[in-house]
């Protein structure tokens, strides 16, 4: 396969020239044929990654009933799209909706709709789901006109992302576009084109210096664009949680975050296109920026958002009711939310339309008028 897909990239280098690395990632990622998403299931152990509602069942729980307090918050709404974005094996879902049964009303008012291109992940969920009866979209733009309740974990880190350098020779400083070229037929990193436009996206408090880094994402942003485009016109909400950052003022302008994994282990992006899993850490004040049509409420860790919907909780619940399995609860709760694991590293950002009730553990409720009890 990889040979194959390389062949590809190669060819495409020599007649059109360097290569951008946003179509890098995407042919990499999703080539009909060569893709790595459209060629493997990629996660687990015999995979290349491990995602959050594959170590503990209490994510996905946790994260259904904060749509289902959502659902409650707007006034139950008689028809709305469930939609899940890279849905994985269906985990997440499956123990969403298994959690969601406390509440009755929500699943019978709930189309699901998974946004999902890979073959073999789209079995995979059909065989967890069957009984919800889920469609699958390659596209948020293929999304039905309904309020929309959306849940989004690592998959904006799979987008495509361009990334430019600051190069400083003389009276020609400029920020230059990083590619992908060939030499003696092997495929490797080099500067193109200039920036386009007067100033990059986002600026540091810093000068650049040479060397220095800024990626961006057009991909990543035009998805969040459109889906709070129609929270904002139909309602809803979405949550999005993934490994990334903001733009503190103390960050400067490196932020080169472009990885690849095989087998659970960092590997040359450049070294096998199509067999490993391409990311980069989501930028999330651009896709706050991206989602100006909604309220975006302020970004939480996975940490705090998790341990805010009562991740302690359910894992105490759990381990009375398996005792046996009280280590392996207690080990999933710790790699979730502890700072050293995934606490820290991942965050979490939700967004709603202007004038909707306040999104749970994200913003306070309103307090009652003097004299009043909530």
């Amino acid at each position: 396969m990889s040979a194959a897909l390389a062949d590809l990239i190669r060819a495409e280098i020599a007649k059109a020239g360097p290569m951008g690395l946003a179509r890098y990632m995407d042919l990499c990622l999703a080539h009909p044929e060569h893709g790595y998403y459209r060629t493997r299931d990629p996660l687990g152990a015999l995979g290349d990654f491990t995602t959050a509602p594959e170590i503990s069942q209490i994510f996905g729980e946790l994260l259904g009933l904060w749509l289902v307090q959502v659902w409650l918050d707007q006034d139950r709404p008689e028809r709305f799209a469930l939609v899940e974005l890279g849905s994985g094996r269906g985990t997440l879902m499956q123990d969403a909706l298994r959690a969601a049964r406390m509440v009755p009303g929500f699943a019978d008012a709930a189309q699901l709709c998974l946004v999902e291109t890979s073959p073999g992940l789209r079995e995979a969920q059909a065989a967890r789901l069957a009984g919800h009866q889920p469609s699958w979209l390659d596209r948020v733009e293929d999304l039905p006109d309904l309020p929309l309740l959306v849940i989004a974990n690592e998959f904006f880190d799979a987008l495509p992302i361009a990334q430019w350098q600051w190069q400083a020779q003389g009276q020609a400083a400029q920020w230059r576009e990083r590619g992908i070229d060939l030499h003696e037929g092997q495929l490797i990193p080099v500067l193109t084109s200039a920036w386009p436009g007067a100033d990059p996206i986002w600026r540091a408090p810093n000068a650049p210096q040479p060397g220095d880094v800024f990626e961006t994402s057009p991909a990543s942003s035009a998805v969040l664009s459109d889906l709070a485009q129609r929270i904002a016109r139909r309602g809803g909400a979405a949550l999005v949680i993934d490994y990334g950052y903001e733009e503190p003022e103390s960050r400067g302008w490196t932020a080169d975050t472009f990885q690849a994994l095989q087998n659970h282990k960092p590997v040359s992006p450049l070294a096998e296109p199509g067999q490993a899993d391409l990311t980069a850490h989501v930028n999330f004040s651009a896709l706050a920026r991206s989602a100006s049509a909604t309220r975006v409420a302020p970004v939480l860790s996975q940490g705090s958002l998790l341990r805010l919907l009562g991740a302690e909780a359910r894992a105490a619940q759990l381990a009375r009711s398996a005792p046996e399995r009280a280590e392996e609860i207690a080990a999933g709760l710790h790699r979730l939310t502890h700072p050293d694991e995934m606490g820290l590293l991942f965050k979490a950002m939700a967004l709603c339309a202007p004038a909707a009730p306040p999104l749970p553990a994200f913003e306070p409720a309103p307090l009652a008028p003097s004299g009043e009890t909530s």
